[in-house]
């Protein structure tokens, strides 16, 4: 493999860990499932969760999302990647935190555990499996934003 090929290959993976990001965060749960093979897992072991498949990983980040969390926040920071031919292993490394639905708070700082395949449509997950490695659920002094009337947002008082 070329220099080269091996400079795309990296920016295209790290590409697809900030879609992974993104997509989560701005709910389009079908761009987020589109991320992974076909037969690609998702595991979060701390919630006792496993989806396989486009279809259950659809399904299961929006039952996550909706029923759990009020809002949550999650920045994931480049880790390593390791490059074999047409797949690939890897870690990033997240910091997320929220408010759950019930009140409570939560933030922790985890590792992905992940592994990718070149795909006709490009790098998707073949697997990503979120290890913690840290969590606080001291209630958060902050709060999501609030609407105003006139449509812009500011930090809700407690």
């Amino acid at each position: 493999m070329s220099d080269f090929q091996a400079t795309a290959d990296r920016a295209e993976i790290e590409a697809l860990r900030g879609e992974f990001t993104d997509a989560g965060m701005m709910g389009d749960y079908d761009r987020f499932a589109s991320l992974f093979t076909p037969d690609g897992v998702w595991r979060i072991p701390a919630v006792n969760a496993e989806f396989a498949g486009r279809q259950e990983i659809r399904a299961g980040i929006e039952q996550l999302a909706e029923a759990l969390w009020d809002y949550l926040v999650q920045t994931t920071h480049p880790g390593t990647i390791q490059l074999d031919g047409d797949t690939a292993s890897g870690r990033a490394y997240v910091l997320s935190f929220g408010r759950f639905r019930d009140g409570g708070s939560h933030l922790n700082y985890s590792v992905y555990h992940d592994r990718y395949r070149r795909t006709p449509d490009g790098w998707k997950f073949t697997e990503r499996a979120d290890e913690i490695k840290y969590v606080d659920t001291t209630p958060l002094a902050g709060s999501a934003p609030h609407a105003t009337e006139n449509g812009t947002s500011h930090a809700a008082r407690p």
